[in-house]
C-alpha cells in the first residue's frame, strides 16, 4: 500500500472544515490557521494565492494544495490590505479583530463578500498532522497548483454541491471527496512536474526504484535487507543502492525503517491494536524492538505516543 493509497484508506479529512467561498471584486483573505494542509479549488473566475514571497495566479478549474503552518495570503490583488484574517479554529475576524463569521456568511457552509461574486472557491482544510499524511505532503513545493484539466471538475463539482448540501451522511460524504481530491491533484502534480516531485514521489520515475518502492510499500513486514531487495530486483546491491539514494534522497533500508515507523505511528491511534500486532505487523520480532526504534525516530516510546495522540484528540 503506498503513500497515497494509505492516505485514502483512513480518515484523513475526518471532521475537517470544508466551505464554499464567493468573493466579488476588490478582496483579501489572511489565512494565518496554521493548519498543515489546505486544498483550493477554483470554481468559478480567479485569484492569486502568495506565500513565502511568491504569487500563484489560479484560474477556473485549477487546484492547489498548500502546505503550512505558514500564513499565506488569497486575493485578487496582491497589493490590497486584507479584508479578513482567518485564524486557528478557522475564526473569521477583520484585521483589527472584528467577527466577520456572521456578516459573510450566505447560507449553507458558504461564506464571502458578496453571495453572487465573479469568483467562487472551494476550501477544505485538513486538521490532521497524521504522520503519514505528513510524509505524503512533504514531497510536494509549499504550493502544489494543478492546472484545469488535470483534475476531473465532475470531481470538484461533486464536492461543491455536497459542501452546500444538508443532506443525511453529508460531513463523511465531505471528508472523503476532499480526500480523493487531495490525492487526484498530487497524482496531477507529479505527473506535470516529475523533476520537482521529492522523496518517495520521486521514486516514481526510475522504473527500479518505484518497484522497490512498490515491494516495500506491500510488505512492510517482511524482512528485507538490501540483498534481498536486490535479489528480488534482479540487480545489483549497488545499483538499486546508487539509484534509490539519487532518486528517493536517501537509502533503501532508511526509507523502510521510517516507512515503518509512519505506519506504527497511525496504527497507535487504534486502541484495540496492540503493540505486539503493530511490531508484527511493520516487521519487528517483539513490542521492545518496536519500542527501540520508535523512541530513534519519535523521541518518545509507543506508550507516550498513543497517550499523546489520545489526548489531542480528547478521548
Amino acid at each position: 500500500m503506498d503513500p497515497l493509497t494509505h492516505l485514502l484508506d483512513g480518515p484523513r479529512a475526518h471532521r475537517a472544515f470544508a466551505l464554499r467561498v464567493v468573493m466579488a471584486p476588490g478582496w483579501s483573505i489572511d489565512v494565518r490557521d496554521e493548519a498543515p494542509l489546505t486544498v483550493v479549488a477554483v470554481m468559478t473566475g480567479h485569484a492569486l494565492l502568495a506565500a513565502d514571497g511568491e504569487t500563484h495566479t489560479l484560474e477556473a478549474g485549477d487546484v492547489a494544495v498548500v502546505r503550512g503552518p505558514a500564513p499565506y495570503s488569497v486575493t485578487d490583488d496582491t497589493f490590497r490590505t486584507p479584508d479578513a484574517v482567518i485564524h486557528p479554529g478557522q475564526l473569521c475576524t477583520t484585521p483589527s479583530g472584528e467577527h466577520l463569521d456572521l456578516a459573510m456568511s450566505h447560507g449553507v457552509r458558504t461564506w464571502g463578500n458578496s453571495p453572487d461574486g465573479d469568483t467562487t472557491m472551494l476550501i477544505g482544510t485538513y486538521d490532521s498532522e497524521a504522520e503519514v499524511s505528513r510524509a505524503v505532503t512533504a514531497a510536494l513545493p509549499r504550493v502544489a497548483v494543478v492546472a484545469a484539466g488535470q483534475v476531473d471538475p465532475a470531481l470538484v463539482g461533486f464536492l461543491g454541491r455536497e459542501i452546500t448540501s444538508d443532506a443525511p451522511g453529508q460531513g463523511g460524504t465531505v471528508d472523503r471527496l476532499l480526500d480523493v481530491l487531495l490525492v487526484h491533484t498530487i497524482r496531477a502534480w507529479a505527473t506535470e512536474h516529475p523533476d520537482a516531485a521529492r522523496g518517495w514521489l520521486a521514486g516514481r520515475s526510475d522504473p527500479l526504484v518505484a518497484r522497490a518502492l512498490q515491494l516495500f510499500h506491500e510488505a512492510p513486514a517482511e524482512g528485507w535487507t538490501l540483498d534481498l531487495l536486490a535479489r528480488r530486483l534482479n540487480v545489483s546491491r549497488a545499483t538499486v543502492a546508487s539509484r534509490f539514494r539519487a532518486t528517493v534522497g536517501e537509502s533503501p533500508i532508511a526509507y523502510l525503517t521510517n516507512w515503518r515507523m509512519l505506519l506504527a505511528s497511525e496504527m497507535l491511534a487504534h486502541p484495540e491494536t496492540t503493540t505486539s500486532q503493530i511490531a508484527a505487523d511493520v516487521g519487528y520480532g517483539s513490542p521492545f524492538a518496536l519500542s527501540s526504534a520508535f523512541k530513534r525516530r519519535f523521541r518518545q516510546s509507543p506508550t507516550e505516543y498513543r497517550r499523546r495522540v489520545y489526548q489531542a484528540e480528547g478521548r
